[in-house]
């Protein structure tokens, strides 16, 4: 499975993080509206992380396109910068495999959220309008071609950079943040 890095806070508005943006250079990629489904998955014996990681199930539509991604990830639920092992598997038929998976599993939750996507270098940069739960930024610093110190390293720059230490951070997946509202 792919390993990255990732850190989640809760914030009152996004402004005073496009000037920082621009100091550490990072790129705006795109701004695309998402809906996660979360499915009930049980634990297999070969857990990525650690017992302590609660497994997640997810299919992630983005708009209107035709294609859809399939995303398993465990993670554990910390307000510091966490691991996260995942795996991604592109879907084209996202309807099809979403009505599969609700047989199968049922439904656990459903995310909606307009991300604003920024790269640094290897760290994800979300700016995230959660439906429901409000604002929050989210970096995933991708373990792609460089050693586990070097993505630390970007992974603290982009915190500082960013002022990160001044937010309210978030232990867990949004998944958990809805159904704790619901």
């Amino acid at each position: 499975m792919a390993t990255n890095l990732e850190f989640k806070a809760r914030c009152q508005s996004f402004d005073s993080f496009y000037p920082r943006l621009t100091d550490l250079n990072a790129m705006h990629r795109e701004t695309v509206y998402q809906t996660d489904t979360y499915f009930y998955v049980v634990a297999g014996e070969h857990r990525a992380i650690s017992e302590t990681c609660e497994p997640r199930l997810k299919l992630r539509e983005i708009d209107e396109m035709t294609e859809a991604w399939l995303i398993y990830y465990e993670r554990p639920n910390h307000d510091a910068s966490r691991y996260s092992q995942y795996q991604l598997c592109k879907i084209t038929e996202p309807s099809t495999l979403k009505e599969l998976l609700t047989a199968a599993l049922g439904i656990k939750t459903i995310v909606r959220k307009q991300r604003e996507f920024w790269m640094f270098n290897n760290t994800r940069i979300h700016l995230d309008r959660v439906v429901d739960l409000g604002q929050f930024i989210e970096l995933e610093t991708v373990f792609q071609g460089q050693t586990e110190t070097e993505a630390k390293e970007e992974h603290q720059h982009v915190k500082t950079t960013l002022h990160l230490e001044t937010t309210n951070p978030v232990a867990v997946s949004y998944s958990d943040l809805v159904m704790q509202n619901a």
